[in-house]
């Protein structure tokens, strides 16, 4: 039985991997000014950075509902919220894969998923896959994180949330909660970047063939 789950994870992870996705070279890179974007919430109302007038920052983390590497980071990507939201830092996870490919990550089941889970913070629907083309987001999750400089958000981080998906206990580099701290001290960042490990962005057909 244990050899059955254990086989079934491992063809799953394949399959979310498999995907086609975009390149990582597109898209932000560390300094640029983040785009504002307006996207529908699991409560239905609208989320945009430019309505965050008191944040100093936010972590903005493309997610899902499917992704097994997402699932082993939701507690922790909670935790993040908790621990920085009350510091100016929310985070805003965002799921922007095509429901017509993956109909696991569907309006519908990001609701179900986000009360499953409790959220704190906005699950956002990237429908258009507009906000991920401009982020360059390759993976779920992939983390940017922003910091509030003269009214615009600039790209400080991007990366995974750790060093560990599989066991937090384990983790050995907290990049994510790493690079906040360093700006609350006004310190710089020692990794600005690391590798996103997760799964793929499951990709509108459309937005596959122009490429």
């Amino acid at each position: 039985m244990k050899t059955t789950a254990t086989l079934a994870l491992t063809l799953l992870t394949l399959l979310c991997l498999s995907s086609p996705s975009f390149g990582q070279n597109e898209g932000y890179s560390i300094g640029d000014e983040a785009m504002d974007f307006e996207l529908t919430n699991v409560d239905g109302s609208r989320v945009s950075l430019s309505g965050m007038e008191n944040a100093k920052g936010a972590f903005v983390i493309f997610s899902c509902n499917t992704c097994p590497y997402v699932k082993a980071y939701e507690d922790r990507m909670i935790q993040l919220h908790e621990k920085y939201a009350p510091q100016g830092y929310p985070v805003i996870a965002i799921n922007p894969n095509d429901a017509q490919i993956s109909p696991g990550d569907s309006f519908d089941a990001m609701k179900k998923r986000a009360e499953e889970k409790d959220f704190p913070f906005p699950y956002l629907h990237d429908e258009t896959q507009e906000v991920i083309k401009a982020y360059g987001g390759s993976r779920t999750p992939h983390v940017y994180l922003l910091n509030k400089e003269n009214g615009k958000f600039i790209v400080k981080y991007i990366g995974a949330i750790d060093n560990n998906y599989q066991d937090a206990s384990a983790v050995t580099k907290h990049y994510a909660e790493d690079a906040v701290a360093s700006l609350l001290k006004g310190q710089n960042i020692a990794e600005e970047t690391t590798k996103a490990i997760g799964c793929s962005i499951k990709w509108t057909r459309k937005s596959v063939s122009v490429r």
